[in-house]
């Protein structure tokens, strides 16, 4: 792509100033229908050092209302210091619903660097090409508009324009240690944002300006930003089909089958919730400077026992190296993005815990049964869960996820205590009451989830919780051996 791009012959100065001028009338006039139709919008600008992208940026965003974009430029944290997934600081920046983002660099830019660097292995970097590409295309399905743009200027314009910085003091700051070795490395960078943009034009192309005619590139830029977004307006948002990634899942049971008959007596519930609280105390310790990043996700029936669970699990932490996160139906804002944005908000820094109390498998669960998203929705969730889970675990993190299992019977009993005891009225509520009588659709739903989503590296296990106490000592029990598996995979069997 760059090596073989060659620049277009000069235009006319006031033709050109003329097509700017009605180009970004159009989008100005566009603004308030992207608005009341809903469509997100996100423009990735990439390229070289000093070829010109904030001025582009600038160019781009001087007549629309501010209201109505944001500019974001994420900083590139050296690989050493990341505390989060790859993809974290761009997920969690996505735009709302009627909303433009202008991205200054963005996973190209972090993803070359650490490869050319060496922060990263050869493989990583193959782990990250794919991510972007399942990063982009769920958008895509989601309804995201993306205009994907690289500004490109050749070896010696990019050396011109960086001797002029360095000679002015009040710009000379903006000239960094890692631009002079992008220049002295010119050619292979070029041949890294090469091979990158081939690999990640499949979903959504890549487009190609002349950073060396200012003009040209703000024109070409807003012909581009404007085209699609007519037609994206003229054919409403996009939503994707569902389709099926081969991933490595494991046989699960049918919710009907499981054997709920295990129990515990109250002194061996006593002395192992002792031990096993001790143990996760330590580990806990081991973790946190292993940098090592946990996610225990709980989902259940009402009434299975998930609070007292998690309060069992959660007592031995450090309260400093732990959240708990409760998930109930989402706020407008969290609406108005794709449905994993506000996962992706609360993921844990590395070497923390995070306890979901409900998670993204809302989404197959309640969303698709009370109908509060589309078919084509909830059916393409289950690979996008799938890819999101197995970039948590690429990243390092521990993720297990619990189903608290109880049968009919025994919620209605628990119901009914809730019901005529004052102090656990509060527990119970219409709602709950609603979902017990769509029982049976619920069960066929979780059963589908369970084959669709439990995956070699991010399993569902499922609790037998008639018992409660028994519940909370196998789950103690089961995240105790996976993280003394995490930190001896690891090499950290001396700290222990």
């Amino acid at each position: 792509m760059l090596k073989d791009y060659r620049p277009e012959k000069p235009e006319d100065k006031a033709a050109l100033s003329e097509e700017i001028d009605g180009l970004r009338s159009t989008l100005t006039g566009l603004q308030q229908t992207i608005r009341d139709k809903g469509i997100p919008i996100l423009v990735l600008i990439e390229g070289w050092s000093a070829a010109g992208k904030g001025s582009l940026i600038k160019e781009l965003i001087s007549e629309i209302d501010p209201r109505f974009y944001k500019v974001f430029s994420a900083p590139l944290t050296p690989e050493r210091d990341m505390r989060y997934p790859f993809l974290y600081p761009y997920a969690t920046a996505i735009p709302e619903n009627g909303q433009i983002l202008f991205m200054d660099s963005g996973w190209m830019e972090d993803a070359v660097r650490k490869s050319l660097r060496r922060d990263i292995s050869g493989s990583e970097y193959k782990r990250r090409v794919r991510q972007v590409n399942e990063f982009e295309r769920q958008l895509r399905d989601g309804g995201y508009v993306i205009l994907k743009l690289f500004l490109h200027i050749d070896r010696d314009e990019q050396f011109r324009r960086i001797m002029e910085l360095r000679s002015n003091p009040d710009t000379e700051w903006r000239v960094t240690e890692d631009d002079l070795w992008q220049h002295r490395d010119y050619k292979r960078f070029r041949e890294a944002y090469d091979d990158f943009m081939e690999a990640t034009s499949s979903i959504l192309p890549w487009h190609l300006l002349d950073g060396s005619r200012r003009k040209v590139a703000v024109r070409d830029a807003l012909k581009l930003l404007v085209d699609l977004t007519k037609r994206a307006l003229d054919n409403g948002r996009y939503c994707g089909e569902p389709f099926d990634e081969n991933f490595p899942l494991l046989k699960m049971p049918l919710l009907r089958d499981v054997d709920l008959s295990p129990t515990i007596e109250d002194e061996d519930y006593k002395k192992k919730l002792r031990k096993l609280q001790n143990r996760l105390d330590e580990l806990h310790n081991v973790i946190y400077r292993r940098k090592i990043p946990v996610i225990l996700c709980y989902e259940g029936w009402d009434a299975a026992g998930k609070g007292g669970n998690i309060r069992r699990v959660a007592y031995p932490l450090d309260p400093r190296g732990f959240d708990v996160i409760p998930i109930s139906a989402p706020e407008k804002h969290e609406l108005h993005r794709h449905f994993l944005w506000r996962f992706w908000t609360r993921l844990p820094r590395s070497g923390h815990i995070c306890i979901f109390d409900r998670t993204w498998y809302g989404r197959v669960m309640v969303e698709r049964l009370e109908g509060f998203c589309s078919e084509k929705d909830w059916k393409r969730a289950y690979n996008e869960i799938n890819e999101f889970e197995r970039l948590l675990t690429d990243w390092g993190a521990v993720v297990l996820k619990f189903w608290i299992h109880i049968d009919k019977e025994t919620q209605l009993a628990r119901f009914t205590d809730r019901q005529n005891t004052p102090e656990k009225a509060w527990k119970i509520t219409d709602e709950d009451w609603r979902n017990r009588e769509k029982w049976d659709l619920y069960e066929e739903a979780v059963d589908e989830m369970l084959q669709k989503t439990s995956t070699e590296n991010a399993p569902w296990i499922i609790i037998e919780s008639n018992d409660k106490k028994y519940a909370r000592i196998r789950t103690l029990e089961i995240i105790i051996q996976a993280l003394e598996k995490a930190i001896e995979e690891r090499g950290a069997r001396d700290l222990l």
